[in-house]
C-alpha cells in the first residue's frame, strides 16, 4: 500500500505540473483507486477520459471507483462502455458479472452479458473462468465444473482453467481427478510456481497423501516465507501426520484474543456507540448476495474504503480497535514463531469490511494469504447467536477448507457478543457456522500487516 501511496504523490505531482498529461491522469486514477480513494480515483479517471484517453481500462478504473461510491447504475453502464470498447475484457466482464449478482441473487443475470462474449470468442479462457467462479458461488458446483470444462475444450493447456477445475474436483469429492487437473497445470506452469504448486498441495491433502502435501506446503513456503495460506496447508498436512510442531502455531491460549473494545469518546456506554454504529452500516450495506471469491455464503460484504472509514462513527470503530491491536502486539512480545517473528510493535491495517449475514448466512473456512493478524469484530447480533447452545452462528478456528482424509474438525470456538474484538493470526482456518433468525448477524473484520 505504501507504495503505491508513493505512486499517488508522484502521479499528482506530475498532472500539477503538466495538467494536460492524460496518461499521468489515468495511472493516478488507478493508483488512487488502489488506495480506496475512490473520489479521488473517478475525479482522475474523468480527468483522463476528457483529455481524449479512450482505453477501456480508463473505464474499468471510473466503473470501479462509482461502485466503491455505491452509484452503482452508473458503475454498471461504465462497465459496458469499457467492454464495448474490448469485448472480451475479462476484468471487466468479471467485475460487471459480480456486480450484478450482488444486487440480484440471480446467476443467470449475472452471466447473461457474459455468456454472450463467450459465444463470440470462445478460445477467451479468462471469460470461461469467470463463469466458472460465478455459478461456483452462486452454489452451482455441477455448473461450475461443467463451464471451466467447456473452457477446457477450447484452451486445454490454460492453467488457470485447469487450477479450477482441480480445486471443484477437490471441493466434490472427486479427488482422483483433482490430482490429475492439478498435475497437467503443474506440467504446464514453470518449475515451482507458487499457484500450481498451491492447487497441488490441496489435491494431495484431499487425496490422504499427507507426506507429499507437506513437501509441496514447504517448497511453497520456502518460496514465499510471509503465505499466510501456505502455511494454513503445512499446518494441515502437520496435524494430520501428527507432527508436534502443530501445536505452537495453533496456541489458541496465546494466539488468539478476545477483549470488549473501549467506548468511543462522546458515547456514555459501548451499547450505546454499538446502536449508532450499527444503523450507520445497515444504511452502507446495499447488495443482496455475497461477492465472488469471498468467505461469505448468505449475506452482503461492504468494503471500507477511504469515504467510508473517514465516517465519524467508522472512525471512531477504528480507533478503538488500533489501541486493543496494540495491546495485543504489546501482549504477544517478540519471538521466533512465524506470528511474534514479525512483531515490530507497529501495524497499519492492510483490508477492512463489514460483513451481513441474513437468515441461513455463514462464513466458509478460509485464511487471509496476505495478512498477518486477522479478526471479527461483532457490532449488532441476533439474541439466538449470542444465547445458543448450539454454537449457531459462532466463529470457529481450525477448520481446514480443504476436506482432509480423515476431515478434521474446528478446535476452537469463540462465542459473538456485540463489541467483542477477537484478533488471530492469519493463518489459522476460520469460518462462521450457520444460524437462523430474522434479525441479521453484523459484524466489522480487518487484517493487520506488520509496519
Amino acid at each position: 500500500m505504501s507504495n503505491r501511496a508513493d505512486d499517488a504523490a508522484r502521479l499528482s505531482s506530475a498532472v500539477a505540473s503538466n495538467p494536460s498529461d492524460r496518461i499521468s491522469w489515468h495511472n493516478l486514477a488507478a493508483a488512487e483507486g488502489d488506495l480506496g480513494r475512490v473520489v479521488e480515483a473517478e475525479a482522475a479517471a474523468r480527468r483522463a477520459i476528457a483529455l481524449g484517453v479512450a482505453a477501456p481500462e480508463t473505464r474499468l478504473v471510473l466503473a470501479r471507483a462509482l461502485q466503491g461510491l455505491r452509484r452503482l447504475d452508473e458503475a454498471e453502464a461504465t462497465f459496458e462502455e469499457a467492454i464495448a470498447l474490448r469485448p472480451a475484457y475479462v476484468e471487466a466482464h468479471r467485475d460487471l458479472a459480480q456486480l450484478a449478482w450482488m444486487r440480484t441473487g440471480d446467476a443467470n443475470a449475472a452471466l447473461s452479458r457474459l455468456d454472450i462474449a463467450i459465444a463470440r470468442t470462445p478460445r477467451e479462457s479468462g471469460l470461461h473462468l469467470v463463469r466458472s467462479v460465478v455459478l461456483e458461488f452462486a452454489g452451482d458446483r455441477a455448473r461450475a465444473l461443467s463451464a471451466v470444462e467447456a473452457g477446457l475444450a477450447q484452451v486445454p493447456d490454460d492453467t488457470a482453467l485447469l487450477r479450477q477445475a482441480a480445486h471443484l474436483c477437490v471441493e466434490t469429492g472427486d479427488t482422483q481427478r483433482a490430482l490429475l487437473f492439478a498435475q497437467r497445470a503443474s506440467n504446464l506452469a514453470p518449475a515451482g510456481s507458487a499457484l500450481e504448486l498451491t492447487t497441488m498441495c490441496e489435491a494431495l491433502l484431499a487425496s490422504g497423501r499427507i507426506l507429499e502435501a507437506d513437501a509441496a506446503a514447504e517448497a511453497l513456503l520456502r518460496a514465499q516465507p510471509a503465505n499466510q495460506y501456505a502455511l494454513a496447508l503445512q499446518a494441515t498436512s502437520w496435524r494430520l501426520k501428527g507432527d508436534r510442531r502443530y501445536a505452537s502455531l495453533h496456541d489458541y491460549g496465546s494466539l488468539v484474543a478476545s477483549g470488549k473494545l473501549d467506548t468511543p469518546a462522546g458515547f456514555d456506554t459501548l451499547e450505546a456507540f454499538l446502536q449508532a454504529l450499527a444503523r450507520e452500516l445497515e444504511g452502507l450495506h446495499g447488495f443482496r448476495a455475497h461477492p465472488l471469491q469471498q468467505s461469505v455464503r448468505g449475506g452482503s460484504q461492504l468494503h471500507l474504503q477511504a469515504p467510508e472509514l473517514a465516517r465519524p462513527l467508522i472512525n471512531s470503530l477504528f480507533q478503538s480497535i488500533n489501541a486493543a491491536v496494540q495491546r495485543h502486539l504489546a501482549k504477544l512480545g517478540p519471538g521466533q514463531d512465524v506470528l511474534r517473528a514479525r512483531n515490530t510493535g507497529r501495524f497499519g491495517f492492510s483490508g477492512a469490511w463489514s460483513v451481513r449475514l441474513r437468515s441461513g448466512g455463514h462464513h466458509a473456512d478460509h485464511v487471509h494469504p496476505h495478512g498477518w493478524l486477522s479478526s471479527a469484530c461483532y457490532i449488532a447480533l441476533p439474541p439466538s447467536v449470542g444465547n445458543s447452545t448450539d454454537r449457531a452462528g459462532w466463529l470457529r478456528l481450525g477448520k481446514p477448507a480443504v476436506p482432509t482424509i480423515p476431515l478434521l474438525e474446528a478446535e476452537h470456538y469463540v462465542r459473538p457478543e456485540p463489541g467483542l474484538l477477537v484478533l488471530f493470526p492469519a493463518y489459522m482456518w476460520h469460518g462462521v457456522e450457520p444460524f437462523e433468525s430474522e434479525s441479521p448477524r453484523l459484524s466489522v473484520a480487518f487484517d493487520v500487516v506488520p509496519a
